[in-house]
């Protein structure tokens, strides 16, 4: 699905990131691990084109997006769910859900999906994004991403600062989705969430592609992976 040869990435004269190398296979749901500035965040918004500054390959499905602007990345099955949500403050929980074009009608979950799996953006439907909690929002910006029909997730610490049971609504959603064939690539300092959901793991320091363990190996070594990354 997914593939990133030798990519630099600078901020200034400043190197982020190190000769990254990652594939992703079709159906896979993937993790960076890494402590904060490893270029974890860096690298996903490098994929989608949202980080000047950048050399090396990306190819999504054998296409090549190195140098496609991150509306075209989009449109070929990227989705993107950035740390901060993105949340419009000046649209309800409706228009925001509805505001991005489906990309693919296939994969595409219909409003009534939506509401489904998230109630609570049924019962604040009317409600202006920004209102809603953290916990919320991150549904929200998940949820939006799915109305897109998106091919390949790129999801941004979608657990961070959420309460357990949100924390737990956000694992069955990603196994949904995973179940129905998507592909994901997620970051992700909760070493614990990780392993419930992914199939492999990737772990950064200061921009370098460290280890690639599969999930069996990378939940045996948790405790020797948390004392390395000093989380």
């Amino acid at each position: 699905m997914l593939e990133v040869s030798g990519l630099d990435a600078y901020y200034g004269e400043a190197q982020a990131l190190h000769g990254v190398s990652i594939t992703v296979k079709e159906g896979e749901v993937v993790t960076l691990v890494g402590r904060n500035g490893a270029g974890k965040t860096t690298l996903l918004r490098s994929i989608m084109g949202l980080h000047p500054g950048v050399s090396g390959a990306i190819t999504l499905r054998g296409e090549d997006l190195t140098t496609l602007p991150p509306h075209q990345r989009a449109r070929r099955g990227l989705g993107w769910v950035q740390d901060d949500r993105g949340i419009y403050a000046s649209l309800n929980v409706e228009e925001n859900l509805t505001l991005a074009p489906v990309t693919n009608t296939d994969k595409s979950w219909s409003m009534e999906q939506v509401y489904q799996a998230f109630p609570v953006l049924a019962d604040r439907r009317r409600a202006p994004g920004t209102t809603l909690s953290g916990g919320e929002q991150q549904m929200l910006a998940v949820a939006r991403v799915l109305r897109t029909g998106a091919a390949m997730l790129l999801l941004d610490e979608p657990s961070e600062g959420l309460a357990p049971v949100i924390v737990q609504r956000i694992r069955d959603i990603l196994l949904e989705v995973k179940a129905q064939g998507t592909t994901v690539l997620l970051v992700e300092q909760n070493v614990k969430f990780a392993s419930t959901v992914a199939d492999r793991h990737y772990v950064l320091a200061e921009g370098v592609v460290m280890r690639d363990l599969d999930n069996e190996e990378f939940t045996s070594r948790q405790d020797e992976l948390l004392e390395y990354l000093g989380m």
